[in-house]
């Protein structure tokens, strides 16, 4: 019980208070940190959240974007050091948990209705 206790209390810890409310349906900008040699950089990478994982320190957002006519999936642990920050730029109306029927789509037939919030 111990092992299991201790395992708790790292994880508390590496747990990121300051992430944003992420549902499906958003169009997110997530910084990354990359190692090229010895140097290091930010790279953005913005598209929609497709699917979403709850599950404590393991929680995960799969985001898809379109980059040059193809599309490109990533997975991303939302608690991981190599992620700087998560950015919410657009709210979209959906009816799905996961958006899965959005990788047969091209173009405008892939956009969602944006969703406005009340100040």
């Amino acid at each position: 019980m111990k092992t299991l206790e201790l395992i708790k209390k790292i994880e508390i810890l590496q747990i990121k208070n300051n992430i944003p409310e992420i549902s499906v349906g958003d169009t997110v900008k997530i910084n990354i940190f990359i190692q090229e040699g010895n140097k290091q950089r930010i790279q953005p990478y913005e598209g929609t959240v497709l699917a979403k994982n709850n599950s404590g320190i393991n929680s995960s957002i799969t985001v898809r974007k379109i980059f040059q006519g193809i599309s490109i999936e990533r997975i991303f642990l939302i608690h991981s050091p190599s992620i700087q920050t998560i950015e919410i730029l657009r709210n979209s109306k959906i009816r799905r948990s996961k958006l899965y029927y959005l990788r047969d789509r091209i173009g405008k037939n892939a956009r969602l209705t944006q969703r406005f919030t009340k100040l």
